[in-house]
């Protein structure tokens, strides 16, 4: 099956060919995707260099930890996504967008205020996790609304760290 994975507003052209292989644009790459322990924690080997991501279903796409860094990931089969594109349906860029927290962490720092204009890829949110410090970016150009979490508190997975429009 193939299908198209949106990251950072850039297209991948994805064939699943079998357990083992994926084929991103033409290139064909040996991949292990393994649970650890049950949770959203994973274990993945790429072409033999082994990765840790966590990963988990947002509300409009997949966000995936990998290296230190938050991705939003949209995937879609091809059909769905040239459906979508005839119709005109795209990413609504405007409204209200929450932040969530990606896993369970301590807030380390919130180096926004409430009010702010904000850039696509800035930093909003410094959260500690796994003995690793993430830096939650901005998915697009907005205003920092409301900030919900503090900066040494501890926070749970999907708990909304701050709203931006």
């Amino acid at each position: 099956m193939k299908y198209v994975a949106t990251i950072d507003d850039k297209d991948f052209s994805i064939e699943i060919v079998d357990d083992r292989h994926v084929r991103v644009g033409e290139r064909l790459i040996a991949v292990d995707f393994e649970s650890v322990s049950g949770q959203p924690v994973y274990s993945l080997i790429l072409d033999g260099k082994s990765f840790e991501s966590f990963v988990y279903q947002g509300d409009d796409a997949w966000q995936v930890l990998l290296r230190g860094r938050q991705f939003q990931v949209k995937v879609e089969d091809e059909r769905e996504k040239r459906l979508r594109a005839a119709a005109g349906g795209g990413a609504a860029e405007g409204g209200e967008l929450h932040l969530k927290a990606p896993m369970p962490g301590l807030v380390v720092a919130i180096p926004v205020s409430e009010g702010q204009q904000v850039k696509k890829g800035q930093v909003l949110v410094i959260l500690e996790s796994m003995k690793m410090q993430n830096e939650l970016k901005a998915p697009r150009d907005g205003v920092v609304h409301h900030i919900k979490a503090k900066a040494g508190e501890s926070v749970e997975q999907k708990q909304i760290l701050l709203n931006l429009q």
